[in-house]
This record gives C-alpha cells, sequence and structure tokens, in this order.
C-alpha cells in the first residue's frame, strides 16, 4: 500500500518492510503529523521488497526479523540489490545491538520500536537519505579520479614521446578523444630513428575501450621494441601481428595501421599499409594522397605477405599520418563521409588561409568538427613528419 502526506519540501520515498500491521500503521502515522513529504510503500516480507528495490533511491525502513529473513543477512541482501537506497533498521528494545552491529555493516542508521516519536523518525529519514547521497557522490568522485588516472597511464604508452633527435624528420603529434571523452581509444603512433633509417607508425584498434586501449598500448610498445631490437624492417610487421593475435582478449580484434620508412639523405620512402587510410603530403602548397595498394588490417588475415610500396618524401615536405576518426566525419547534406578526397580538400583550405604546419592539426580538428556538426565520433590522433631540408 503507498500513502503520501503534504508535501512542504523535497519528497522522501520510503520502502517500509515490517510484518507488523500495528507497527507500520504507527510508522505511517507518525509521518502524517510531521512536515516531511513521504511516499511510503509498505510490503511484509522480503520478497514482495525484492519487487522494488531496483533503482530505488529513497530509504529502506527495515525491521530485521521478517517471516522470510532475518539479522545481517537480510541486512546484506538489502544493501546489496538496493545500493542507491539509503537503510534504516528497525530494532525492538531487547535488540538494539542489532541496530547498532547493522549500522557497522552499511545501514545509515538505526532505530528503536517504541522510542520513536514523528519528529525523530522524520529526522532520521531525511539526514540518512542526504548522507546516502553524499556518500554515492563521494564514491564516484573517487572513481572518477581512478578512471582518469587509468586514461593517463593508457594515454602516455598510446602517444609517446618519439625517438628522431638523429633524425632528418622533425615531428608534430596530435591527439584528441572523440565526443570530448575522457576515455582513451584505441589509437596510437610512434617514430623511431634506427640506423639511419627513421621509421613512423600509426594504428588504431578496432573498437573502444579498455581492452582495446590495453591492446594499442602493447602493440605500440612491441613495435617500438622491435624497431630498436634491430628486427629486421620486412619482420616487424609479421612479429607485430602475432603478437596482435596472442594479446588480444576478442578473436574479432584488429588494428588497421601505416608504416613508412626513410633512410636518411634519400627521398625515397617506403610504405606497408593495412586497412588504414592512406597519408598525405603536403609540398609547395600541394596536398597529395600517397597512392598505396589497400590490404586488409593486422589481425583478419594472418601470415599474409606484407607488401611494401615506395613514394617519394621530398626535402621540405610534410608527411600526414592520421587515424580514421578524421576521414569518417561527415561532411554535407545528406550525411556523406568526409573520407580521403574531402580531407584533402580540407587541409588546403586550412593550409590557404595562412595556417603554419604547427598549427595544423588543431584548426583541421576543428573545421572537421564545424562539417560535422559537433565533436566526432571517433578519436583522431595525427603525427605530421616534417622532412627538414638542411642542405
Amino acid at each position: 500500500m503507498e500513502r503520501r502526506t503534504p508535501a512542504t519540501a523535497e519528497a522522501v520515498d520510503v520502502l517500509l518492510i515490517e510484518d507488523d500491521t500495528q507497527d507500520a500503521f504507527l510508522v505511517e502515522e507518525l509521518l502524517a503529523d510531521t512536515a516531511l513529504d513521504t511516499r511510503i510503500t509498505w510490503v511484509p516480507t522480503l520478497g514482495e521488497a525484492r519487487e522494488h528495490f531496483a533503482g530505488f533511491r529513497g530509504c529502506v525502513l527495515l525491521d530485521l526479523n521478517l517471516p522470510d529473513a532475518e539479522g545481517m543477512g537480510l541486512l546484506r541482501e538489502v544493501l546489496t540489490t538496493a545500493p542507491s537506497a539509503a537503510v534504516v533498521v528497525l530494532t525492538g528494545y531487547d535488540d538494539e545491538h542489532e541496530g547498532v552491529a547493522a549500522v557497522a555493516a552499511g545501514a545509515q542508521d538505526y532505530l528503536v520500536k517504541g522510542q520513536v516519536d514523528g519528529s525523530l523518525l522524520a529526522r532520521s529519514l531525511r539526514y540518512s537519505v542526504e548522507r546516502q547521497r553524499a556518500d554515492e557522490n563521494a564514491r564516484q568522485l573517487r572513481e572518477a579520479e581512478l578512471y582518469a588516472r587509468e586514461n593517463m597511464r593508457l594515454e602516455r604508452g598510446l602517444l609517446p614521446q618519439v625517438l628522431l633527435d638523429s633524425s632528418p624528420l622533425s615531428h608534430r603529434s596530435f591527439y584528441r578523444p572523440g565526443r570530448k571523452r575522457a576515455l582513451v581509444g584505441g589509437d596510437f603512433y610512434d617514430a623511431v630513428q634506427k640506423d639511419g633509417t627513421t621509421h613512423v607508425i600509426v594504428g588504431d584498434v578496432s573498437g573502444h575501450g579498455p581492452d582495446e586501449a590495453a591492446l594499442g598500448v602493447s602493440l605500440r610498445i612491441a613495435w617500438r621494441a622491435l624497431v630498436m631490437g634491430g628486427v629486421a624492417e620486412a619482420d616487424v610487421l609479421p612479429a607485430l601481428e602475432e603478437i596482435l593475435i596472442s594479446e588480444r582478449a576478442q578473436e574479432e580484434m584488429y588494428a588497421t595501421l601505416c608504416q613508412t620508412s626513410l633512410d636518411s639523405g634519400s627521398e625515397d620512402a617506403r610504405i606497408r599499409l593495412f586497412g588504414h587510410p592512406p597519408p598525405l603530403v603536403l609540398h609547395d602548397g600541394k596536398v597529395e594522397e600517397v597512392s598505396v595498394g589497400p590490404r586488409p588490417p593486422l589481425g583478419v588475415f594472418p601470415e599474409g605477405e606484407t607488401e611494401v610500396e615506395g613514394f617519394r618524401l621530398p626535402r621540405g615536405a610534410t608527411l600526414m599520418l592520421y587515424t580514421d576518426g578524421l576521414v569518417d566525419a561527415y561532411d554535407g547534406e545528406p550525411p556523406a563521409r568526409l573520407e580521403v578526397g574531402g580531407l584533402r580538400r580540407m587541409v588546403g583550405d586550412v593550409l590557404g588561409r595562412g595556417t603554419s604546419i604547427v598549427d595544423l592539426p588543431e584548426h583541421l580538428v576543428d573545421e572537421a568538427e564545424h562539417y560535422n556538426g559537433g565533436p566526432l565520433q571517433d578519436d583522431v590522433a595525427m603525427l605530421l613528419i616534417t622532412h627538414e631540408d638542411r642542405s
């Protein structure tokens, strides 16, 4: 049954679990004489109470001795199945020690039957709900802080300090999460100079979430270790695919990837592309797509051949590598994807307004969000590599 007193303040939902009809009636009468606005639902058993627990955020007024449950076991079930509710325990005069134990176990308060007036009952209910909300807010804040710290650790793994101190290439890196999320996705990049060759990689693990981010970190670190360990260039990505297959949480997880390599003193670069959008070359006011044959992502058809193709990266040119969150932006009506052709046009427009290479990533993503009508759906990682003219 449900009964409501006149409203004078924020209403408190009360789930009264009490098998004694007279005690239940007394609770209702005591609250009716107070200024506290309550919506009371009375049930005599735990079995009937279970129907009300899901999503309940008010106060459970609980008798610890019911026909179908009793004691601390009863309290634990209520606390577990109605985690957002405040719980106030009702005890008899001879069982006051149970009330003390109940508070120690997680109840907000306890009241002794026969020693409660309306004012005390109303105050206990109101304060218990307020304390529960404060505790829940504090818990959510702690979880958010832990979540943010974990994301920072993942981001440091996905987006490293590149190792190009002795390379003829300079870089500008950029990352922005999709939909302004705090969660880091599986986008990653890296660049390493080893034995006169600069290797650059950008990749994206399919999906979003901690498993995808962790796999992206593993792949990025493994790639750097393989390159720094002197593994032959042709063997790096096959080895990386083996690592992906062994480390992925689900068999359907895969990664798109683009790797380019440039020997010092040369303008002829090598590229390997696996299901990833091709990079762009920015040079002398022109924006050109690197022409390369498509191959499936890593992890889709394991043990396939690793094809390598060539392209020219002149001195003074900038190679723009990016993840697909950028080309998946909507562009125009009816909604159409920006894709690589639209990205080429957009890069040309932004550079044509006098934007420098250093400032290009922010301006480019802002422009894409403008066309998209809001934040992009997916994360965007960019790595701009400039072939310095040091002659």
